[in-house]
């Protein structure tokens, strides 16, 4: 039997260990929109929806952003909306 095996007894010393979590967690970000403008997202209101776009022009998360999930579904497809009428940009080169 090889050392390497999987039941060799020295595999069953390495044990593996979840990294330690340490430090503060970040303040959770609220949603501008539903703060702001009670949900509403305008496809033609191009300044704001170039804080939601990366500068290759691709959206982003909202994870980066702090949008709730709704909000966020609205912001892609007002970007998306937007980018249709020539008022954003398909690449950001």
């Amino acid at each position: 039997m090889s050392p390497r095996s999987k039941n060799s007894p020295a595999a069953a010393k390495r044990k593996r260990r979840a990294p330690e979590r340490g430090g503060r967690r970040p303040k959770k970000q609220t949603c501008e929109f539903c703060d702001r403008t009670k949900g509403h997202v305008d496809y033609k209101d191009v300044a704001s929806l170039r804080k939601f776009m990366s500068d290759r022009a691709k959206i982003r998360s909202s994870r980066v952003t702090g949008n709730c999930p709704r909000c966020q579904r609205k912001v892609a497809r007002a970007i998306k909306n937007a980018r249709e009428m020539a008022l954003l940009p398909y690449l950001g080169r």
